[in-house]
């Protein structure tokens, strides 16, 4: 067993420290798991697969609660043994996936900001039963040192009944102080949280915790399963060039100052290049408020247009995972992670201002938008926080390449297959195509601009067809919609494998 007597610094509690078979065997079948881990990022990594190869001999089944999606040591493990009844609040492994949408697992998709609270008041199906939370060292007093991630771990350690720790050796030791620890209060009792800008500190810098109630200490050496980003395609750097251009237009305008607002990022490599191409624009002094710090923060930071930036979770790709390791001193001075109840908080986002970058897999002509449903059935992996920063973002914009499936998919269609987020949350739009402004426009207004300016040469006459039928067959209504054929392109795409008219 790999010796962490030297990161658990509390002596009392190396009496604690066994293997991951024996803190696994403490888990009964039923219960609420509350594990660390956002993105691939900060999980536990041997206590699950342990737990896996035991509900493979006694085929049992537990909840499992995370901050967002996380790694193939637990996701995938849990999800091959059969051993998810049900799974919340985001996911993207492909395991998981298959049997959300075979019926073998349910799954509950939550705002990313809602789950702690919601877990802490019973929401979701009774209490956290166990936290089990990977940590790079354990305080004198007795307090977890997170790693990568901090996502919904503080909560979930404040309700749990026990606690499992992992500390997972290949992470650094050099994490420690990059956290900021907030809880809020509960309603009747919450107070505002007090942060005004990015670089505020306002908790501690690991998540408290009564000794008492760490029931097992297990030790690890398996790294996070990053994964790599998709190379910066010429539609990628579009997008980019479109977003710069209407961000200055912004600043000559006088609505946003130079150095613009806090930005906020979605996860994935769409909106990893976005952020990473504004490292080439002139932007200076710029700030992040974000979920999720990817490779595009670190050329941010690298490039010295970046001060400060917060997230919840550090998920870069292997070559990422790598530069920060080798840069961790630096990037330790520009970098915090906070609780996602906090780094989520529609709240923080209202106050600050941050400018919302999040990625789409379709919208409509009328502004809605499909985050998470492949023709309107099919999970992909969630709405994760884009509704929380979305709604509550000073500008919010989504991005999407106009075609998918070689053309036979166009990203703008009549009427969205699934709604997560209305035409009230977006103001922007981007495609490879350009931008389409939607501020103030009506529908019928906003439907010729998202037409012109973002849906693909080959869909835009059918597009504007269905528009001109509609209005006249509705007597030009205020949302003009022809009800018999809103989602005949979707319908189409399954019969023939196209949504063009062939």
């Amino acid at each position: 067993m790999i010796d962490i007597k030297d990161r658990v610094r509390n002596k009392a509690l190396q009496a604690k420290i066994v293997s991951a078979e024996q803190a696994a065997a403490s888990i009964k079948p039923g219960m609420n798991i509350g594990a660390s881990g956002f993105t691939p990022a900060g999980y536990p990594k041997a206590v699950p697969l342990a737990l896996a190869e035991r509900m493979k001999q006694e085929n049992f089944t537990v909840n499992l609660w995370t901050g967002a999606s996380v790694g193939q040591e637990l996701d995938g493990a849990l999800a091959e043994a059969k051993g998810i009844a049900k799974r919340l609040p985001y996911q993207t492994n492909d395991s998981i996936r298959k049997a959300i949408n075979n019926g073998t697992i349910q799954y509950t998709d939550l705002h990313l900001s809602h789950v702690a609270q919601m877990s802490r008041y019973g929401f979701l199906g009774g209490k956290v039963d166990v936290a089990i939370i990977e940590a790079c060292a354990i305080t004198e007093e007795g307090q977890i040192v997170p790693t990568t991630s901090l996502g919904n771990s503080a909560s979930f350690v404040q309700s749990a009944d026990f606690v499992i720790v992992e500390i997972n050796t290949s992470q650094p030791l050099e994490l420690e102080g990059m956290h900021d620890v907030y809880v809020p209060l509960d309603p009747p009792h919450r107070q505002p949280i007090p942060l005004v800008k990015a670089d505020d500190r306002i908790g501690t810098p690991y998540i408290p915790c009564d000794p008492e109630k760490i029931a097992y200490i297990v030790p690890c050496d398996i790294k996070d399963d990053v994964r790599p980003l998709a190379a910066i395609d010429d539609d990628a750097r579009a997008m980019t060039g479109h977003l710069i251009q209407f961000l200055k237009q912004e600043i000559e305008a006088g609505r946003m100052p130079e150095n613009l607002l806090p930005l906020q990022s979605g996860v994935g490599s769409v909106a990893n290049a976005v952020v990473a191409g504004l490292a080439d624009s002139d932007f200076e002094n710029l700030t992040v408020y974000t979920e999720v710090i990817q490779d595009g923060m670190f050329d941010l930071i690298d490039a010295g247009k970046l001060t400060f930036a917060s997230g919840t979770s550090i998920t870069p790709s292997p070559d990422g995972l790598k530069r920060l390791y080798d840069n961790i001193g630096e990037y330790r001075k520009k970098i915090i992670l906070r609780p996602q109840e906090v780094a989520n908080s529609p709240e923080v986002a209202r106050r600050i201002g941050v400018i919302a970058m999040n990625t789409a897999i379709e919208f409509d002509i009328f502004g809605h938008v499909n985050s998470t449903h492949i023709m309107g059935t099919k999970m992909m992996n969630g709405i994760g926080g884009s509704g929380d920063f979305a709604r509550n973002a000073y500008l919010t914009f989504f991005f999407t390449n106009s075609i998918a499936k070689k053309g036979d998919i166009s990203s703008v269609v009549p009427m969205c297959s699934h709604f997560d987020h209305t035409e009230h949350d977006v103001d922007v739009f981007i495609t490879e195509r350009g931008v389409a402004d939607v501020r103030g426009l009506s529908p019928k207004e906003r439907a010729r601009v998202i037409i012109n300016n973002c849906a693909h040469p080959d869909y835009q006459p059918m597009l504007l067809d269905y528009l001109d039928r509609a209005e006249k067959a509705t007597g030009y209504a205020h949302t003009p919609h022809l009800m018999n054929e809103a989602l005949s392109w979707h319908t189409r795409f399954l019969e023939t494998g196209s949504m063009k008219i062939k």
